[in-house]
């Protein structure tokens, strides 16, 4: 019981043999864990830009950063976000919601001339 006692307070003297297998086991351990067993996943960006063929832009916007804007003010608060993305002024011609089958809203398209 000794031996699990100082392994849980972590009991051991700094340098020592006892001292470095256990930061060895936590490097390892941090180091080795698949990111699914924690749902730790890369969050997608909230504005993405797309390819287009006619020379105009093509965003994606997720709906949460503009859910909580009036819809008139939306094309305006798009702008401002594209503007920080893409460290240019881009002007939104078009922003239109984008549904699911279920008519669930999940991003809006901001079409855009530089």
């Amino acid at each position: 019981m000794n031996w699990f006692q100082r392994f849980i307070f972590w009991d051991y003297p700094r340098a020592s043999i006892q001292y470095d297998v256990m930061v060895a086991i936590i490097v390892a351990f941090v180091l080795l864990t698949p990111r699914e067993w924690f749902k730790d996943q890369p969050k997608a960006s909230s504005v993405v830009m797309l390819p287009t063929a006619h020379g105009s832009n093509a965003f994606w916007i997720d709906a949460e950063v503009l859910n909580a804007v009036p819809e008139a003010q939306r094309p305006a608060r798009a702008e401002e976000l594209l503007k920080a993305r893409a460290g240019r002024k881009e002007t939104v011609v078009r922003l239109e919601p984008i549904v699911d089958s279920e008519q669930e809203l999940k991003g809006y398209m901001a079409f855009t001339t530089p």
